[in-house]
């Protein structure tokens, strides 16, 4: 643990340095992030999730700064160039950026023209040029003329000499940071179809002629542009005013109005056109990757989030369909626990034989396993089973029928989880069965796919994959601990997201229950083969045991925590059950009677509130949702028409709205709401329940324009306007924690060799 780190840390999140200390030795031991948050508050001073993330995070950061920091060091010590200022200079730096500056003139690289010079003995000809101290330059060069040397003109030593100072200029801390300022405060970025690409790339039309801000554009526009340029539609380029860009190297370098500042001014010049201004532009498509990667990573987090803790259905006796013409639709009947009980294949959209024999089966089916809810695919024929089988059903009012997302089921059913789930039925048996579990609970069902495949995301294939997946992984083991899980129950996927345990162990829990029986408690947890100390301590509290030994194992209390409870309980002469089965024995509580070295208030509050509602779901109850029976392809649509929809997907530009026509439709950022809107996620999230209207039907395209707006051709409210009334959040609201700022850019400093040249020019 760096001391250095947790003071770092704890200023830019503006906490004490015992929190961040706490959470980094929690880190240390191997404590998740959704223990650190739900177990040890005390400890961390009751940090949330987003705060102890951000902790890990950066300090993940800074150990690869010292990384890197360690490694430049060691080469410059290896090459002869460490001395202790520049030791001084390495240690001081606070950013990758500002280390790599400081490594640059020391950094081994290939021949270049400044080196080819020196190597010709024309750097003392470059330090009397740059001292600027009126000399004649022609003069100068004049004894530096060596044909042996390829120096058989005057021009010919200048030249070199200004490739010296050039390159000089360039490796200059102070003028790359200022020159790498004016990139990103006044850089622009210039998108041009390549000739002849105009048909082949007409998805890219928008950027054929395109500028854009740095600083303003926005992570999708530059992920498209730089997908437009990977797929050789788009030429890009980025650079800031040149004449600006020249002058902060003029200003840093050229003292003096004679005929050697003309020669330095020409260095100046070439210095940014051939160097920096490559150099640069390098940097800056890196760190504009780097944001809209952020930006997109983060997106695609809150929309996965939002759908992994979509409502479920719950534990309900579920036909699942997945619907097709052609090829019938692949019919499954579940049990409650999700048990795969009965298969077959209809054929509701063939010949009426076919359809009459498809309606007996379904209807029998229903009253032989007793269906409660039926789960209908979103996909091709989705909206016509639908209808058939609410007709099927027209005596059994009681079953729900029930459009069911299938995004990514197709991905479930090749894969080899369906396989080993599944051994001796083909895919479409197996896709039948995840679309009736997503009914029954998302969550459970979705963890077993890979995030990139649900269909959720923005430009997810062009981010950095692994921050990707570190990031969706993380959003998954909140949503899998912030739930629960019911240990008797869940397949080996949703084990593995629990706090602590991981694929080996979840598939030695199965194991154990397989061969065992059902856990009866969670102290059988201990039984499972290599599950120790700290992985019980890390999983118990989220795992879930109803009907249990101990009827506090159903709920969120921590095993380490059932002392207290019995405790309270025995000082209430009542058992435990009394106590969370009557609030009256409850309120009877005084806490602070129970706090101690070991455990304090937050805990505590946390145990009361657990009591009273245990193994509570935090998820919404849910709701039954029916698109518009008269509406079921896109040519059905008609610009006007109020319709139902869910949102399905929610990125920077908009939001997608599925309607039941097979093809989202696209509500822009202005179409979302009457008043100005800085982010679609402010207004809406995924599988929020909408009335839209129909703006535009584009069949040639397959695209639909969709508003939520109640006055569709009214101008939004001006973003200063909409700004202006804005209400302050209850002081009992919750907080949003602590967040780290952006790290601040490099500090200039100087090089070495300009330094050099400043002394010999008297400076």
């Amino acid at each position: 643990m760096n001391p250095t780190h947790i003071a770092t840390i704890a200023a830019e999140m503006n906490l004490t340095a015992d929190r961040i200390q706490a959470v980094a030795r929690l880190l240390e031991d191997g404590a998740t992030v959704p223990f650190i948050s739900r177990y040890r508050k005390e400890a961390t001073g009751s940090l949330d999730e987003v705060a102890v993330t951000a902790i890990r995070d950066r300090l993940t950061q800074l150990d690869e700064l010292d990384s890197r920091r360690d490694t430049i060091l060691k080469s410059l010590e290896q090459h002869g160039h460490l001395t202790d200022e520049l030791k001084d200079q390495v240690l001081a730096a606070a950013t990758m950026t500002e280390i790599e500056d400081i490594y640059l003139p020391y950094r081994p690289k290939r021949r270049t023209k400044a080196t080819i010079a020196r190597e010709k003995g024309l750097e003392p000809l470059a330090l009397a040029i740059l001292a600027q101290k009126g000399a004649d330059p022609q003069t100068l060069a004049a004894d530096y003329m060596d044909p042996e040397k390829s120096v058989e003109t005057v021009e010919d030593a200048l030249a070199g000499a200004r490739d010296i100072i050039a390159e000089t200029i360039n490796e200059d801390g102070e003028t790359r940071s200022r020159v790498r300022d004016l990139f990103f405060e006044k850089g622009v970025i210039h998108s041009r179809v390549i000739e002849g690409k105009e048909v082949e790339g007409a998805k890219f039309k928008d950027y054929f002629e395109w500028e854009e801000s740095v600083a303003t554009s926005p992570s999708h526009r530059i992920l498209a542009m730089r997908r437009g340029e990977k797929e050789e539609i788009l030429s890009l380029s980025i650079a800031p005013p040149a004449e600006q860009a020249i002058a902060i190297c003029e200003d840093r370098f050229v003292t003096g109005e004679g005929p050697d500042a003309e020669q330095v001014r020409l260095a100046a010049q070439d210095a940014y056109k051939r160097l920096l201004s490559r150099s640069m532009e390098t940097e800056v498509r890196v760190r504009l990757k780097e944001r809209a990667d952020a930006e997109a990573i983060r997106v695609f987090s809150e929309n996965l989030r939002q759908l992994l803790l979509a409502s479920p259905l719950g534990a309900k006796r579920v036909m699942g369909l997945d619907p097709g013409f052609r090829t019938g639709c692949k019919l499954v009947c579940l049990d409650r626990q999700g048990k795969l009980l009965h298969n077959d294949t209809i054929y509701p959209h063939g010949s009426q034989k076919q359809a009459d024999a498809a309606r007996q089966t379904v209807a029998t089916l229903c009253k032989k396993f007793a269906v409660e809810a039926v789960a209908v695919g979103n996909g091709t024929a989705g909206r016509e089973t639908q209808a058939f089988v609410k007709e099927a059903l027209v005596d059994a009012r009681s079953i729900s029928v029930i459009m069911v997302n299938e995004s990514g089921a197709s991905v479930y059913s090749a894969s080899e989880t369906a396989r080993q789930e599944f051994p001796d039925h083909d895919l479409t048996v197996r896709g039948s069965v995840s679309i009736g579990r997503r009914l029954m609970d998302p969550l459970s069902e979705l963890v077993k796919i890979d995030p990139k495949s649900i269909g959720v995301g923005q430009y997810q294939h062009d981010v950095d994959q692994f921050a990707l997946k570190g990031a969706l992984d993380d959003v998954v083991v909140s949503c899998v601990n912030g739930v629960g899980v019911e240990v008797n129950r869940a397949s080996v996927q949703l084990l593995t997201y629990v706090s602590g345990l991981g694929p080996q162990l979840a598939k030695n829990i199965v194991a154990y229950r397989d061969e065992n029986g059902a856990f009866s408690g969670r102290d059988a947890l201990k039984k499972v083969k290599r599950l120790g100390p700290k992985a019980f301590e890390q999983c118990a509290g989220f795992l879930r045991i109803k009907d249990g030994d101990n009827p506090l194992d159903a709920s969120a209390v921590h095993p380490e925590s059932y002392a207290v409870v019995n405790a309270m309980a025995k000082d209430l002469d009542c058992s435990v059950s009394d106590l969370m089965a009557d609030g009256a024995l409850r309120k009877k509580i005084d806490l602070a009677r129970y706090v101690s070295d070991a455990i304090g208030l937050p805990t505590l509050t946390d145990i009361l509130e657990e009591l009273a509602k245990p193994g509570r779901d935090p998820r919404e109850p849910f709701e039954h949702f029916s698109f518009d029976e008269n509406v079921s392809t896109i040519q059905d649509l008609q610009p006007g028409m109020r319709l139902p929809g869910i949102v399905t997907n929610v990125t920077n530009f908009g939001a997608f709205v599925d309607v039941g026509v097979h093809q989202d439709g696209l509500v822009h950022i202005s179409q979302l709401c009457d008043r100005f809107v800085k982010t679609p996620s402010d207004v809406v999230s995924v599988q929020q329940k909408v009335t839209v209207t129909v703006m535009e039907v584009d069949l040639a395209r397959n695209r639909i324009s969709l508003s939520m707006r109640s006055d569709p051709g009214k101008k939004p409210q001006s973003k200063a306007k909409a700004e202006t009334p804005r209400k302050k959040r209850p002081a009992s609201g919750p907080k949003k924690s602590p967040q780290p700022p952006k790290p601040a850019g490099p500090k200039p400093f100087n090089n070495p060799f300009a330094d050099a040249f400043r002394k010999a020019s008297g400076r």
